[in-house]
């Protein structure tokens, strides 16, 4: 967490502490799109992707919001060339090497989601670290979807939950949507209130679909490596905007 935000190191002032989202999930999309503006390729967007989302939790810290989660990699990111995917498994597991003792040393949280182990070995081995490391910390909860689906993790939970249905540890009626949800990746972890989506793209991309059933949604046409306390600062004002009434009058 080396990356310094240039502006806004405080809360402005014209958002409501006591209003903001206890939990913002964000889909960092546009990473390719702003390397080949830049007439990079296209690993250069991930490698200031990194810096964004470095930013951005600083950010949660610095501003009061206790949790943050991102779409790091889906299942379905296994189909781009495999030069780029290999990449990523590497940028990861760098990014988690050399920054966990400082996002330690700041309270920082750490957990990842999604079927890890399918991940490369090295991989795994440094997410483990990362979450033993920090599991006793008490800041900011930094969630980290890894080769994560939303549909697969709703599969699970339905399997764990007919297993103990079928060795007779469970009745049908005992399932409720605290109980379904404790079997889901994200167990412990708070339903998002925020959910950022940038470079435009209007679709969840099977994305938490179980957790985001009432969170309110922020699209920005900003490429994530642009994405900012300024870009930040106008999702949050636009969240303060809107009444959550949970289906009620």
């Amino acid at each position: 967490m080396t990356a310094k935000p240039t502006i806004l190191q405080e809360l402005p002032a014209d958002l409501d502490q006591d209003r903001l989202p206890r939990h913002v999930a964000v889909i960092m999309d546009g990473n390719g799109r702003w390397a080949k503006r830049q007439g990079q390729p296209r690993i250069m967007g991930h490698r200031r992707g990194v810096d964004a989302l470095k930013d951005l939790l600083r950010c949660c810290r610095d501003w009061g919001i206790p949790a943050l989660t991102a779409y790091a990699f889906s299942t379905e990111n296994w189909g781009r060339p495999m030069e780029e995917v290999d990449f990523l498994m590497t940028l990861f597991e760098r990014v988690l090497r050399r920054e966990l003792e400082e996002m330690a040393q700041e309270n920082v949280k750490i957990k990842f989601v999604g079927n890890l182990e399918a991940l490369p070995r090295s991989l795994q081995a440094e997410i483990e670290r990362s979450m033993t490391r920090t599991q006793d910390n008490q800041g900011i909860r930094f969630t980290v979807a890894t080769n994560y689906g939303g549909r697969q993790e709703i599969i699970q939970a339905c399997r764990e939950l007919a297993t103990q249905v079928q060795k007779g540890l469970l009745q049908p009626d005992d399932i409720d949507e605290a109980l379904f949800a404790s079997h889901l990746y994200t167990a412990g972890v708070s339903d998002p209130d925020l959910l950022i989506r940038t470079s435009g793209e209007m679709r969840i991309s099977n994305f938490l679909l179980w957790q985001l059933a009432y969170a309110e949604f922020y699209i920005t046409e900003t490429l994530w490596p642009d994405f900012n306390r300024v870009e930040f600062h106008q999702a949050l004002c636009a969240y303060q905007e809107r009444d959550r009434r949970y289906g009620k009058v």
